[in-house]
């Protein structure tokens, strides 16, 4: 009877996570409803309580997210972001190949704390006013006589602006509001079918465009690869290894860093090489030089149009000092929290369990709805603070509610639900029975074949979708063969961010496909290269440093802890 039940107990849990993995895949709702199928259907056919599929759908990630999106709020709000971004183009030049490496380790650099969506629909505007100034600015003549001039206005400029009019953007912004978000798509092209002469000077200024704009969303998912909070899927990994195996306690900030800054940087350089020699040829010498005798003409306006745009923020505000400190204590207290090779701060109080990266980022973020934006005694009124209020916060929940993902948190709940059903229904132990054909293959293989599973099926479905799909199987499947489950879920949940090839892989690719500047024919070659040097990277990462960092040689004993657990 009992063999009988449970039979129909997993049975019951495989229909309800093939339902929600269709509409997941399918989009018919919202990924966020679909979600929250197993918090009906779970009740309805046995699996479990309501009220303990209630309790999956809230979290310690859940406190850690909203704490990082207050931070987030704060540097969006007070244009902090931007102001890194310019500082960074400043320091690099108007170099094609300088530029388009420190748009990328800017890029970079802002996606290892933002979402990926934001950062790119952040950078994006800047990059476009400087690509006007590249393509726009004349060397040797005042004006180009083409075939085209015939339906281009005299005073109207020509190139990208015709298509793209982000100069009027930015004015409006600066007049309207100086802290408004960059978070708007640009309109489509009027034109669509205007031929390419008549909106580049040249096969040159085309590639430079397309090389630049791709580069973007590819810098924001290295980025976000990074730290455990850059990407949703390294949340959910994380919840869901902490609830599957409660006893493990080598994954947190400090690790994942360890981990992937190596895999992140490397991936920056070589993505850089590949990007380089695909759309701007292998002369790194001319592309690169930052000697000041070798600018042309445009290049040293496009340098002045950066500096102007800088200008415009004018001093650094109170406000974005609070959110720069608040910000860099956030990092210090994650990685000192348990750094591994010295007691960390929270040996300090008598319970060491009871802190985790979410206490930190929870308390900043209150902070921010606490502390003034307008500084006492010593604030000078300036243009761009004369609308604040001398009681209002740094920022308000307003302020928090239009950059938290919610639909997001409520699918990490659901995802947290269906794999607290499999493992109560038993059906995670009947699909790792399953897998026991795999074991005549080394562990390597087995690694490498599952990280191109997902990264082909991340290319059409939502990453999200993919690791809350995969994770339960991965788990149940690592503890059958008695691999170290890190060894396969650690580069799975990376490769899940490798989807570059197509403008449905992820939103920065539709951001930076709406420019108009790139085919769906350069996406996908540019972004075959970008994966394949991903997958290089990160299964050489996980046989190196990550078997040291993470003791992958060896079937840990938290995981058969769980395993015996699971098939009681």
């Amino acid at each position: 009877a009992f063999s009988l039940l449970s039979s129909f107990s997993s049975a019951s849990c495989a229909y309800v996570l093939i339902v929600t993995a269709v509409y997941w895949v399918s989009e018919a709702v919202p990924l966020g409803a679909a979600a929250l199928i197993p918090a009906f259907l779970y009740p309805l056919f046995g699996v479990m309580k309501s009220s303990e599929v209630a309790a999956e759908y809230f979290k310690n990630t859940t406190l850690l997210l909203m704490g990082v999106i207050c931070v987030a709020a704060s540097v969006e709000k007070w244009n902090l972001h931007k102001r890194i971004a310019l500082r960074m183009v400043m320091m690099a030049g108007a170099k094609p190949g300088m530029l388009l490496l420190c748009f990328m380790c800017c890029t970079t650099v802002l996606s290892m704390w933002l979402s990926n969506t934001s950062t790119t629909a952040m950078v994006m505007p800047i990059v476009e006013a400087v690509l006007q100034e590249l393509v726009n600015a004349e060397e040797e003549r005042d004006v180009i006589s083409t075939a085209g001039s015939t339906i281009i206005e005299e005073n109207e400029p020509i190139g990208i602006c015709q298509c793209w009019p982000f100069f009027s953007y930015l004015s409006v912004t600066r007049i309207t509001d100086t802290r408004a978000q960059i978070l708007v798509l640009p309109p489509q092209p009027s034109e669509p079918d205007l031929s390419t002469k008549f909106r580049y000077q040249s096969r040159h200024d085309h590639m430079v465009c397309k090389c630049l704009s791709l580069s973007i969303s590819y810098a924001a998912t290295i980025g976000g690869l990074t730290t455990i909070i850059g990407t949703s899927t390294s949340l959910i990994f994380l919840e869901h290894f902490n609830n599957h195996y409660p006893n493990a306690e080598v994954v947190n900030f400090g690790t994942w860093f360890l981990f992937s800054f190596p895999i992140s940087l490397i991936m920056l350089v070589l993505t850089w090489f590949w990007m380089h020699w695909l759309f701007l040829g292998c002369n790194f010498k001319e592309t690169c030089s930052v000697s000041k005798k070798k600018k042309t003409k445009r290049e040293e306006m496009s340098e002045k149009r950066i500096q102007e745009e800088y200008k415009k923020l004018g001093n650094v505000s109170y406000p974005e000092m609070v959110t720069g400190f608040l910000f860099i204590l956030m990092t210090l207290l994650w990685f000192t929290r348990e750094p591994g090779f010295v007691p960390g701060w929270s040996s300090f109080f008598r319970k060491v369990s009871y802190r985790t990266d979410a206490t930190v980022s929870v308390f900043l973020g209150f902070l921010l709805f606490l502390i003034p934006a307008k500084k006492a005694m010593f604030w000078k009124k300036r243009k761009r603070s004369t609308d604040i209020n001398a009681l209002d916060p740094i920022i308000t929940w307003k302020d928090f509610q239009k950059t938290m993902p919610w639909e997001i948190v409520v699918l990490v709940g659901g995802g947290y639900a269906l794999a607290a059903g499999c493992k109560t229904s038993g059906l995670s132990t009947w699909i790792g029975r399953q897998m026991l054909s795999l074991s005549s293959l080394p562990y390597w293989a087995v690694t490498l074949l599952a990280c191109i599973l997902v990264s082909l099926v991340t290319e059409f479905v939502s990453n999200p979708a993919t690791i809350t799909i995969f994770l339960p199987i991965l788990c149940s499947m690592s503890e059958t063969l008695l691999i170290n489950p890190l060894y396969t879920l650690i580069p799975v949940t990376i490769c899940i961010s490798f989807a570059v090839m197509l403008p449905v892989g992820n939103p920065p690719n539709a951001i930076v496909f709406s420019y108009g500047h790139c085919q769906i024919k350069d996406m996908v070659k540019a972004g075959l290269g970008v994966n394949l040097i991903g997958l290089a990277v990160v299964m050489v990462a996980i046989n190196t440093w990550g078997i040291r960092l993470f003791q992958l040689n060896t079937f840990p004993e938290w995981a058969a802890v769980s395993n015996i657990t699971s098939q009681i």
